[in-house]
């Protein structure tokens, strides 16, 4: 049997030899004390001939044969003897030195040799058939590894944070080009140079996630940092990254700027706009020499609108004052339960079905909490009263937050996409500004307000989820 090494599944070799660029075939190591493989089986052949050979030549040189062809004899039979043994040897070798070679390439890194020539089916061809799948399964994995690679210098390249890998000596060891630019340096000059020389010490100390206020030689403004560990031949290494943030501000700021200018002006136009229209009407009515008999009272009517409007519009900017002016929550121990009563009680037009959860005492600031459920209690029952149905208040622990539900049997949302947009309302004489105040309150303890349509049913359900941080649960 022969094995043949390919490339390429095209190149093969003879003699079991491989010829590959740059690299020397691995000759087997050869032990000073014992014998070799290729030795112990050079022997073992010769010693399972060496019975016949011995019956051979007794038999031979007991005959009555000429000398000469005695010699000749046995010539030819040590020849045949030692022919097959070293073939023996050979086709034994052979084929390990073609595996061992294949191996060999393999270390080095070259993936593209495959083994060829043996039998299929027999113990070494199933051999070969595995050495040439690991051959195929290293070569897919690297080449993942290249476009990976390849995909991971392109993204370093072009996103727009900069990038910065410090080993654990605090020496630079990688940037991509958003980092040059910050450091307005090329790579070649900032690599090598230690965290303190390239102003950067303070993002490898303190929280890995903040924002700070930097002048870099590049560039100056606010900044998002990040920092993570990751290792690197079993050395930690700090991986550093640092995104501008006036930018994404400004735009952010500038938006908000036309989002309450566009509130402001529209909810000044609704006040403003009839004002001025009666105001002027009430001036034609005064100008005139002959009014009629009910003058006083369109001007008392009209006087009655200007102070409605300005009433409104008064009602208007405190409400926008409250809501831009939300205090810090003063956290202390609150009991859930005896907020979730009293905040029920103050709701008179329906009675309000309370369904105790287990007794939680949580760190919050009792106002704000329940102000948050009297809100969103009120408009459970502003929903409910237009169908006749009813609302439940109910609380429970889910994993590492505690929920808190209120469901009505309402009309449900027809637009959820405005439910929390400051001054958005659907009800007549509402201010549009609760569930926007109910979602500060909730953030502003960690936490979340959700409202969606019933999956079950007619109504909507309010879910407040706070975080298990700071909350105990006893059982009742």
């Amino acid at each position: 049997m022969e094995l043949e090494a390919v490339k390429n599944a095209s190149a093969s070799t003879t003699a079991g030899e491989i010829t590959r660029p740059k690299s020397k075939p691995r000759l087997l190591r050869q032990s000073r004390r014992r014998l070799s493989h290729e030795n112990r089986v050079l022997l073992l052949a010769l010693a399972s001939g060496i019975a016949s050979l011995a019956l051979a030549l007794f038999q031979l040189w007991t005959s009555s044969h000429e000398i000469g062809a005695k010699w000749s004899l046995t010539f030819l039979v040590a020849v045949v003897w030692l022919g097959f043994a070293f073939a023996l040897r050979s086709a034994v070798i052979r084929p390990l030195q073609t595996l061992s070679n294949m191996l060999a390439a393999l270390g080095e890194g070259d993936f593209s040799f495959r083994v060829r020539g043996a039998t299929r089916g027999s113990a070494l061809g199933q051999l070969t058939e595995e050495v040439n799948a690991l051959s195929e399964v290293l070569q897919e994995q690297r080449l993942g590894a290249v476009e990976a690679g390849a995909l991971l210098t392109t993204v370093m390249t072009e996103i727009e944070v900069a990038v910065f890998a410090f080993d654990g000596d605090r020496k630079l060891r990688l940037v991509n080009r958003a980092g040059e630019r910050v450091m307005a340096q090329n790579a070649e000059r900032l690599l090598g140079k230690s965290a303190e020389e390239l102003g950067l010490a303070e993002c490898l100390e303190g929280e890995s996630a903040r924002t700070l206020e930097k002048i870099f030689p590049g560039q100056s403004g606010r900044w998002g940092v990040r920092r993570s560990v990751f290792r690197q031949g079993g050395k930690p290494h700090y991986l550093v990254v640092i995104a501008d943030l006036s930018r994404a501000l400004r735009e952010e700021e500038r938006q908000a700027w036309q989002r309450l200018v566009r509130v402001l002006g529209h909810e000044l136009n609704n006040s403003l706009a009839p004002i001025c229209s009666i105001a002027g009407s009430l001036e034609d009515i005064m100008k005139r020499e002959a009014r009629a008999a009910d003058w006083e009272d369109d001007l008392r009517r009209g006087l009655r609108v200007i102070v409605d409007r300005s009433d409104a519009l008064g009602r208007f900017m405190r409400d926008y004052s409250r809501l831009t002016r939300l205090p810090k929550p003063q956290l202390r121990p609150t009991e859930l339960s005896s907020i979730v009563r009293a905040s029920v009680g103050l709701e008179q037009r329906l009675t309000v079905t309370i369904e105790p959860g287990p007794d939680t005492t949580l760190e919050a600031d009792p106002d704000q909490l329940q102000q948050l459920l009297i809100n969103l209690v009120r408009n459970g029952v502003d929903a409910a009263l237009q169908t006749g149905g009813g609302v439940r208040v109910s609380w429970g622990m889910n994993g590492s937050s505690l929920h808190l539900f209120v469901q009505d049997d309402g009309p449900g949302i027809a637009n959820p996409g405005n439910l929390f947009v400051p001054f958005f309302t659907t009800k007549p004489g509402g201010s549009g500004i609760g569930l926007a105040l109910c979602r500060q309150i909730a953030e502003a303890h960690g936490g979340s307000v959700t409202l969606t349509n019933r999956a079950v049913g007619k109504g909507c359900e309010a879910v407040v989820q706070l975080p298990l941080h700071g909350v105990s649960q006893t059982s009742s």
